[in-house]
């Protein structure tokens, strides 16, 4: 189904229901796992979202900042060489960052067209049309997907195309679905086409564990947030404050792991999944993994997609890192 202004198309792949039913099938699949598990997406509801944005001004989260620092520093030079006149956003949110971008295609007069692409309708629109209004040439056609499904529906480019996964949201995903992503995005390239893709980087435990237990408690709070979101979208009966946040660097795996736990034994009722589950407090519920990387193994990860690394960026403090990559071959 597509909606569509003069300036402005929107093409819709997900439904509300269809999104309530698949949330309820990954949910119940988690929750009836060993270990216990749930999927991050779901973090994201509207308070879930505000409750990111606070993370991301806190001063232990250096992730964003350190992100659009290297970004602003790069725009410039990386529009300058390929010429990009098409931006295709995997996640797009509010497309915070992404006007470093516009504004460097806008001042080399090669700014054509913005394909955002993210699950949530409401937020694409708005920042589609915020857009609108700021760059007076630029056409946007959103999509509204799921990353992990519809990918193939991004429309084709009309000019050299840039594909941005930005925040190392990459990391959210393990190493198998990391390769069909990437795979699929590598689909969207042409010959002249790129990604850039953000990763955060393995660097000191304390440092990355500091980011995800910060002193004010808001992740905590985002953590738990996410059984607030199953119980206002599947009428579930989790009692959020009887469970206790848990995150920490796995070294095996070069990921953090984000953790629920419960204080006692719960038993939680799902009538959306048909499922009643049982919570001990020796078990976990694991929320959120966020894979660290490092250049050889970004590179490892790009070319198992048939992708090559073609320019590595970072910060002085090797902090984080944004990859340009290019199909292989071109």
């Amino acid at each position: 189904m597509a909606a569509s202004g003069e300036r402005l198309v929107l093409d819709r792949y997900v439904s509300d229901s269809g999104v309530l039913h698949g949330m309820a099938e990954e949910v119940a699949r988690g929750l009836t796992a060993q270990p216990k598990w749930l999927p991050s997406k779901y973090f994201y509801d509207e308070r879930g979202s505000a409750l990111f944005e606070e993370i991301t001004q806190l001063p232990e989260y250096y992730q964003t900042r350190t992100e659009a620092a290297i970004l602003r520093a790069i725009a410039g030079a990386l529009i300058a060489r390929f010429g990009f006149g098409s931006l295709v956003e995997i996640g797009s949110g509010s497309a915070t960052k992404t006007r470093l971008l516009l504004d460097a295609m806008e001042r080399q007069g090669v700014l054509r067209e913005y394909v955002p692409f993210d699950v949530s309708e409401s937020i694409l629109r708005a920042s589609a049309e915020a857009l609108l209004r700021a760059y007076p040439t630029l056409t946007v056609h959103g999509v509204v997907g799921d990353f992990q499904q519809h990918l193939d529906r991004v429309p084709p480019a009309s000019s050299r195309r840039l594909a941005i996964f930005l925040g190392s949201t990459i990391g959210n995903l393990d190493r198998e679905e990391r390769r069909v992503f990437l795979s699929r995005v590598r689909g969207m390239l042409r010959v002249g086409d790129a990604l850039l893709l953000g990763v955060d980087l393995v660097k000191d435990i304390a440092r990355l564990e500091a980011a995800y237990n910060d002193a004010a408690g808001v992740t905590a709070e985002f953590n738990r947030n996410i059984l607030c979101a199953i119980n206002n979208a599947l009428a579930a009966d989790f009692i959020p404050d009887a469970y206790r946040h848990r995150a920490f660097f796995n070294m095996e795996e070069e990921r953090i792991e984000m953790h629920l736990i419960p204080d006692s034994p719960q038993r939680v009722t799902l009538p959306a999944c048909g499922i009643v589950v049982d919570i001990d407090p020796a078990e976990t519920i694991r929320t959120e993994i966020s894979c660290k990387f490092t250049r050889e193994s970004t590179t490892e990860m790009l070319e198992s997609a048939g992708l090559d690394l073609d320019e590595w960026h970072t910060d002085d403090q090797q902090l984080f890192a944004l990859a340009v990559a290019v199909p292989r071959g071109a």
